[in-house]
């Protein structure tokens, strides 16, 4: 199977890309900029058309959460319009689109898990903008799968575990908001959980699976604490350690406003696909290991 990738650069698609290796049945091509660029919409089809995909990951997004309020226009741009024409492009070639959205779609003022049909309403422009990217690819290629994930974190990029890590690196200790909660998620599960949505979609000439998805690391936790836990398994394995002050968000304001909650429920994914993230502490030890190894050799 060829899995055309957009975005090469992105947690995603690195740990896409490097799931692959292993993998002799499964061809993964990353195709980003300048080859597709999401703000540019005539380029999209021809970058995907010239690798001749199976099947299509939608993973290329504007990710800079503050950076957004900023530049709503380009994040509606690459996020919504990219998007769309990403999953249409796929269309016109014949084949199915997995689209990676957010739970920052969601405000964060539920108790417990959010549903794949609870009510939206983003809180920021990312959110609003991937909100409309998840509309845009439902109407534009009827062979979709649309995956919102929380809290990515892989060894790529850059990422919350990343950051801790760093600070950790010179501060005695890190002030972090303890009252934002969510699923923590390693990408290169998140990797694993997209091949096995393809296997289904491409099995599949029907459109029954197709639809909207919670796909998140299993187990809730408040941002401290996670930072605590990274830290915690940093330092087993002779890597940095701080001590964590927790804050409020109102002490600690970003640009961009957070949902206080957006844990996602994955029950929808679990029935559908027959797999579930794994434990969110049992991911963090080998992404925190690989961290730690290749900064001390």
């Amino acid at each position: 199977m060829r899995i055309v990738v957009t975005g090469c650069s992105g947690q995603v698609a690195l740990s896409l890309a490097e799931r692959a290796r292993e993998r002799p049945d499964l061809d993964v091509v990353t195709v980003g900029r300048p080859h597709l660029d999401l703000a540019r919409r005539e380029s999209i089809l021809p970058a995907l058309e010239r690798h001749r995909p199976d099947l299509v990951v939608s993973a290329a997004a504007y990710t800079a959460v503050d950076q957004t309020e900023d530049e709503p226009d380009l994040a509606f741009a690459v996020n919504a319009v990219g998007a769309g024409a990403v999953a249409e492009a796929a269309a016109c070639l014949g084949v199915p689109v997995i689209h990676l959205s957010t739970d920052y779609v969601f405000d964060g003022f539920k108790e417990g898990n959010y549903a794949e049909d609870d009510a939206t309403a983003p809180l920021n422009v990312y959110g609003a903008s991937k909100l409309a990217g998840e509309k845009a690819v439902a109407a534009a290629n009827p062979r979709h799968i649309i995956l919102r994930t929380a809290w990515v974190y892989s060894p790529f990029g850059k990422n919350f575990v990343k950051t801790m890590l760093q600070l950790a690196e010179n501060r005695e200790e890190i002030p972090v908001v303890a009252d934002q909660w969510g699923n923590p998620s390693s990408a290169p599960d998140i990797a694993d959980a997209v091949f096995k949505t393809a296997a289904f979609l491409i099995r599949s000439r029907q459109n029954e699976i197709s639809g909207v998805y919670h796909l998140a690391g299993t187990g809730t936790v408040n941002r401290a604490d996670f930072a605590r836990h990274i830290l915690s398994v940093s330092r087993a394995r002779g890597g940095p350690w701080s001590r964590v002050r927790s804050v409020t968000t109102e002490e600690f304001p970003a640009r961009a406003r957070r949902p206080a909650n957006s844990s996602l429920s994955t029950a929808r994914f679990a029935a559908t696909f027959g797999w579930t993230m794994p434990d969110w502490q049992h991911s963090i030890e080998s992404t925190i290991e690989r961290l730690v190894q290749a900064k001390h050799g």
